[in-house]
């Protein structure tokens, strides 16, 4: 069965910053796309960034652009997310999320880790 596990999250004070990371399976990592998702209380899961499975190409939501980078070790199966200048806004469960598409992770998510808890403080 493929897991992904992620870790990293943690308590951070507004301006503070937070790497995630999510090491997985090569089955479920070796050439297909991966993403970050996160859900805030009450609020519904939404997209956060994602990165192709080659690395070349990444996305990002309007509300972490220039604040957080993705980026991918496919040696180690791993896929991370720096968070810089983290807001309050930002406090949520993060989830790592394993695409069946070389490009698109938000229309073929197959996996997804068990989330990690980012509270950002003000």
């Amino acid at each position: 069965q493929v897991q992904l596990v992620e870790f990293g999250g943690g308590l951070v004070q507004a301006g503070g910053s937070l790497r995630l990371s999510c090491l997985t399976s090569t089955l479920a990592f070796s050439g297909n796309a991966m993403g970050w998702f996160r859900q805030a209380p009450g609020k519904e899961r939404e997209f956060v960034s994602a990165i192709s499975g080659s690395g070349g190409t990444t996305y990002y939501a309007d509300s972490v652009k220039g604040r957080f980078t993705i980026s991918r070790d496919n040696a180690k199966n791993t896929v991370y997310l720096q968070m810089n200048s983290l807001k309050p806004e930002d406090t949520a469960v993060y989830y790592c999320a394993a695409s069946t598409h070389p490009i698109n992770v938000v229309d073929f998510v197959r996996y997804w880790g068990q989330g990690t808890q980012v509270t950002v403080s003000s």
